[in-house]
This record gives C-alpha cells, structure tokens and sequence, in this order.
C-alpha cells in the first residue's frame, strides 16, 4: 500500500476526523515507528510502520461500517459527553466496530444521523467544497411572509457572513406552520438562527434526508446498516460533485 498522509490514516481508520487529526499530530500525540510526528505533512504506511496514537496501535480496518440512525431528541451526538447526558453512541448495541457520527444534530433535533468507520466517506460529506444538500422538516411557531421566505432562500447575514442560498417550502400551514428546508452547508444551529434572525422560534426540528438517503421508516433510537448500493450512490455522488468542482476551476483558470 502506497505511503498516505498521517491525516488519512488515523480518519481511514476510524480515529477521528481528519480536522481533529490535525490536533491530535500538532499535539504530539501520534507516533509513527517510536517516534512522535508532529509534522502535517507526515506519511506513512500502515502495511510497513508502527502507527499509534495515544499509545494505540492502527490496522487496517478488516471492513468499513456505514450506519444510519434515526437520532431521537435529547441525545448528544458525540462519542462522549462530560455532562453524563446519552449519546448517539448509547443507541449502537451490537455494534462492535468503532465508528463515529458524520457531522451533527444537535440536543433537541432528531432525525437522520450517518455514522462510519471510514474516515475519507465522512470527510466527504461533511466537506463544503461537495455542497451535499440535508433535507430538514421543521415546525416554528408562526408563519414567514412570502418576503421573509425569500430572503431566507437568497441567504441570512449571520454571525457576520450571509448564508448559502437555501430551499424553504411551507408543507403545512397552520398556527405554528411545518417547513421544509434544504441546506448545503452545515454551520452550527444554522436552522434555528436563521428562523429567529426572522422573529421565529424553532419547535421542532428533525432531518430527513441527506444526499441521496432518505430516512424512511426508522424509528426513533433505531438504526441500520447502508447497503452496497446506497454507499456506491454517495460516491457516484462525491465524484459528480469532484468533476463539476474541476470543471468551473478550469473554466476559471486564465488561458
């Protein structure tokens, strides 16, 4: 096996997140062969070296997990959590692998959750560069009027910088309405800040499809393995996305 970046190695094998990998090498952490690497740009093979982390040796992973979870409210989706509260991962029985969520939802949302031992799948669809839509299905507590609704689709100044643009349809119309939302980016609470930057309040809030994968009839706290099909249909995902990315930098670049 080729030699790959030290950032690869430990989110391929399900240690963390590429990002967090970061940390965890400038933080002198990871040891390849005896000796701690510190640098970024780091390589190894895990078929040749002795990688640990934290004392822990990696190996291959013998088979990648790809988990989807209907996440109930109330839960932390975290591997941990210092407060003591239940996570993502109390729900995972049977599972013996290590995995880890993609991205999150946060302590009162509920609704579709991916979890994964492959670190390069997660980085995939969390990555901003892929723009991979998430469906959401909320209830706030009155209605947008038609000019709000388009400034919500058009883009929210937020913390200082305007939102993508966003998919809004209203599903049910009452006194405390049901929207659909549709998003490419994932910035944290980005849903509830932007219906309160408009005078609303967030109900209830629950994800019902990310990408190609729809939630469909799980329960809440139950959970599924993907099949080869829905891994194979993210990817062919991913690698459109890599093309359309490739093919506006060329059209860019100066001739």
């Amino acid at each position: 096996m080729p030699e790959e970046r030290l950032q690869k190695i430990l989110s391929r094998t399900g240690v963390t997140s590429r990002r967090k990998a970061e940390q965890l090498i400038l933080g002198g952490r990871v040891f390849v062969n005896g000796a701690a690497v510190t640098e970024l740009g780091s390589k190894a093979d895990l078929d040749r070296d002795h990688v640990k982390v934290d004392g822990r040796l990696l190996h291959n992973p013998k088979r990648m997990v790809y988990l989807a979870l209907n996440k109930p409210t109330q839960c932390v989706t975290t591997v941990s959590d210092p407060q003591g509260r239940p996570t993502v991962m109390d729900l995972l029985r049977g599972v013996k692998e290590r995995v880890y969520p993609v991205g999150r939802l946060d302590y009162h949302s509920e609704g579709l959750l991916l979890l994964t031992s492959d670190g390069e799948f997660a980085n995939a669809i969390t990555s901003a560069a892929n723009h991979i839509p998430k469906t959401y299905l909320v209830k706030v507590n009155g209605t947008l009027s038609s000019e709000q609704e388009q400034a919500f689709r058009d883009g929210l100044p937020i913390m200082g910088r305007r939102t993508a643009p966003a998919g809004l349809k209203l599903m049910h119309r009452a006194e405390n309405p049901w929207y659909e939302v549709r998003l490419v980016e994932g910035r944290k609470n980005q849903i509830r800040t932007m219906f309160k930057h408009l005078g609303r309040l967030v109900e209830k809030l629950k994800r019902v499809r990310i990408g190609p994968l729809e939630l469909g009839s799980l329960k809440p706290g139950q959970f599924r393995h993907l099949s080869q099909e829905e891994v194979e249909r993210f990817r062919r995902t991913f690698a459109r996305r890599e093309s359309r990315a490739g093919a506006k930098i060329l059209t860019a670049a100066p001739h």
